[in-house]
């Protein structure tokens, strides 16, 4: 028996939840996309769209969530900063650290 899409919805919410709880803290960083734009992470993106849409119905807007992550990374390497203090608070000195979150595993980075 396959199961429902609400089921799966309610899994997915629950991994992402995990997530957020005990591993990001013990990350210490946010995400490239968050760290760049001072805005959600990708993992409450994730959790938002899945809320809105359902894990299947929003797959590609997650997608699209993590390839502008993958995106702020590559700014964020290539010195492609705005503006001092449009980041938000991950740009301490002109250093910027976070995680690319763009795949299954968590890429740690610092720049500047």
């Amino acid at each position: 028996m396959r199961p429902s899409a609400r089921t799966l919805d309610a899994a997915a919410l629950r991994g992402i939840r995990l997530y957020q709880r005990v591993l990001s803290p013990r990350k210490g960083f946010r995400c490239a996309h968050a760290a760049l734009t001072g805005g959600e992470s990708c993992s409450a993106a994730a959790a938002r769209i899945v809320r809105e849409d359902g894990l299947i119905a929003g797959r590609e807007r997650v997608a699209a969530q993590f390839r502008g992550c993958r995106a702020a990374h590559a700014a964020l390497h290539g010195g492609l900063l705005p503006r001092p203090g449009a980041i938000g608070s991950q740009v301490q000195g002109g250093r910027v650290q976070g995680v690319c979150c763009c795949g299954p595993v968590p890429i740690p980075f610092r720049c500047g």
